[in-house]
């Protein structure tokens, strides 16, 4: 059987609308889908190396197939990138260079140098539905890894024209350099909720047919 992990994006949980919707479709269709908590209960102290191992835990050395929506496509390429018995990717509006995207406006590099002095800010966290304390580990530590993963494995990658959280100009930039990677660009913004009929039946044919 097809094993599949669905990684959650930034301030989400496994609760999120895309992680019941794929992980609904793609259990229908045959596969075994597991939605693990990147924050693993403790988003305040959040980090890339710690999401990184939750994924490890979770994945137990199996041939896993990975999607990933934004901060869980980056991650998702990270992972892959360092473990070569991923099989395939799927990354929904991946944040790629996630370190460098909080400060890509003058307002992002001022909240950066606040959140940086304080050791603090307060995010919105969509899974909980509640302001949450989140530490400036999290961005010291993204510092610490590549913009753009540089994984071999077969991936599909979809990423609203009309994202401003993430710019598609980045998921362009890798597709240019990755053969392995195709990228489709949709009608969306970075949520792709109006896309998900759309690539359920096209990510059921890549990870599970492929």
């Amino acid at each position: 059987m097809t094993r599949i992990l669905y990684l959650h994006g930034f301030a989400s949980s496994p609760a999120s609308s895309k992680a019941r919707y794929f992980g609904d479709y793609l259990e229908n269709a045959g596969a075994r889908v597991d939605v693990p908590d990147l924050a693993a209960g403790d988003f305040e102290h959040l980090s890339i190396t710690g999401q990184l191992a939750i994924i490890e835990e979770a994945a137990a050395g199996d041939a896993v197939s990975l999607i990933g929506s934004s901060l869980g496509g980056y991650l998702a390429a990270l992972y892959a990138a360092r473990h070569p018995e991923v099989r395939r990717l799927v990354l929904l509006a991946p944040a790629f260079a996630f370190a460098r995207l909080w400060s890509s406006t003058p307002a992002g590099a001022e909240q950066v140098e606040e959140w940086r002095r304080t050791g603090w800010m307060e995010v919105f966290h969509y899974g909980e539905n509640r302001h949450c304390r989140l530490g400036y580990q999290l961005l010291a530590d993204a510092g610490r890894y590549e913009d753009y993963p540089d994984f071999s494995q077969p991936a599909l990658i979809f990423h609203g024209i009309h994202d401003d959280a993430v710019p598609v100009s980045s998921s362009r930039e890798f597709s240019s350099g990755h053969p392995n990677a195709t990228l489709e660009v949709l009608d969306s913004d970075h949520q792709l909720l109006n896309m998900l009929d759309y690539m359920g039946p096209r990510i059921a044919r890549f990870l599970i047919s492929g």
